[in-house]
């Protein structure tokens, strides 16, 4: 069988460097003139700065007609990068990429939306891009406006639309147009959780009538139960494809070579102007040295380190701890039954400065496997400001507390030591 997606070669290669938002004329010849100079010494062999980043690079991948491929990595894998040339949005650098059939994709909110036209106009704009007969578009109309939910709002300019109702309108155009290929990022992520899971229902059904879809997403659950292939990115390369579990397990696999403890840079650090996170740790031992294999039997302990660049912020940190397979296993922040009377910050504003916030897990909770740390922090309690998925893993080990009365693997996801009792019964 032909493939329906066939990428030799692919790279793509940006040039990576900062440009003022604003600069007046001698600002301008200045920056030409250093442009020229820099040149200048290219081309006299002399040495200068690299200042390229190849986003993707020697790429080579074939979907096949019907397939559901899930694409997963860290955040700057290349991952989007990918569905932005196969969109043809972007342009690659080298490479071929051949495309047999219509391809539809949501990989920003709002793309390929005109924000003065209506959701009317711009769902027959989008059909018409796809190619799409007249006839075709209206047989189809009812359904994309039924499943969107924006019946009510369906002739209002989509400029005065929430980001969430972007999505909604942008999926049902993407989903029931009946492109041969799908292209989905995570912008699923937008929308509500009853929305999500209306998606992720389509997009099954979409492969299961024989079209292909191309899936990124964090959400490794999802991706597991909807793609039968997985292709796992690191550093803008094919890392390796094949069974999605197989993939996903790899992935999170690959994390524990941060060992135990990553660290950022304050320029790079995931947040924003009110909060920064610096970097987050696991450990077992009172010296607080980071590991990335811990013992079933200890605590285990998750510090995050942020720092605070307002005053008067209330901060809610919290963190998820998903298995092997991706699943949400334990989440837990510091609520005020439980760390109010541990935690001084609870519930206050935090000044100006740096602070290390520390989760402790119970021993004899977590079952034998992996796990990976997903970090949360809320600002006002409600708003959030940081969200960074996957940051590292661990894994847990049984060194013969809870397995010496017991041979093979526990099943489940915590492996909790609790009290039985038993006693004889009198004889009827």
């Amino acid at each position: 069988m032909k493939p329906i997606i066939r990428v030799r070669g692919l790279g793509k290669r940006y040039r990576i460097g900062e440009r003022a938002a604003y600069g007046n004329l001698r600002e301008s010849i200045t920056n030409s003139l250093a442009g020229l100079r820099s040149l200048r010494r290219n081309r006299n062999g002399e040495s200068t700065k690299d200042c390229h980043i190849w986003a993707l690079k020697d790429i080579d991948l074939d979907v096949m007609p019907g397939e559901v491929l899930g694409i997963i990595g860290r955040n700057g894998a290349g991952k989007s990068t990918l569905l932005k040339i196969l969109s043809r949005i972007t342009e690659p650098t080298e490479g071929r990429v051949d495309l047999y059939g219509r391809v539809g994709s949501l990989l920003e909110v709002g793309t390929g939306f005109h924000p003065e036209l209506t959701g009317r106009e711009n769902i027959y704009l989008n059909a018409a891009i796809l190619g799409m007969k007249r006839a075709e578009i209206n047989r189809k109309f009812e359904e994309i406006v039924d499943f969107a939910e924006l019946e009510r709002f369906i002739d209002t300019p989509v400029k005065r639309y929430s980001s969430g109702m972007y999505v909604r309108l942008a999926f049902a155009v993407a989903a029931h147009l009946e492109p041969e290929i799908l292209l989905v990022d995570e912008v699923l992520a937008v929308g509500d959780a009853a929305f999500q899971k209306k998606c992720l229902g389509k997009i099954g059904e979409i492969g299961d009538h024989g079209r292909t879809v191309l899936m990124v997403s964090h959400n490794l659950p999802s991706l597991t139960n909807l793609c039968g292939r997985g292709a796992l990115f690191d550093q803008g390369t094919l890392v390796l494809s094949g069974n999605a579990t197989t993939i996903v397990q790899r992935y999170l696999s690959s994390l524990t070579l941060t060992g135990g403890k990553v660290t950022w840079l304050s320029a790079m650090a995931p947040g924003n102007d009110c909060i920064r996170l610096l970097s987050v740790q696991v450990s077992q031992r009172t010296d607080g040295i980071a590991t990335a294999e811990v013992d079933i039997s200890k605590d285990i302990f998750i510090a995050l380190t942020f720092r605070t660049f307002k005053t008067d912020a209330r901060l809610l940190p919290a963190i998820w701890l998903r298995d092997h397979l991706g699943a949400v296993v334990l989440a837990s922040n510091n609520l005020p039954s439980i760390s109010a009377a541990s935690d001084p910050w609870h519930g206050k504003s935090y000044p100006i400065g740096t602070f290390r916030s520390v989760c402790r897990i119970p021993a004899n909770l977590l079952n034998e496997g992996m796990y990976s740390v997903t970090v949360l922090v809320n600002v006002d309690i409600t708003k959030p400001a940081i969200r960074k998925e996957d940051v590292l893993s661990f894994q847990v080990r049984d060194t013969g507390t809870m397995c010496k009365e017991y041979f093979g693997a526990w099943p489940g996801t915590v492996k909790v030591r609790l009290d039985w009792n038993t006693n004889p019964v009198d004889s009827v």
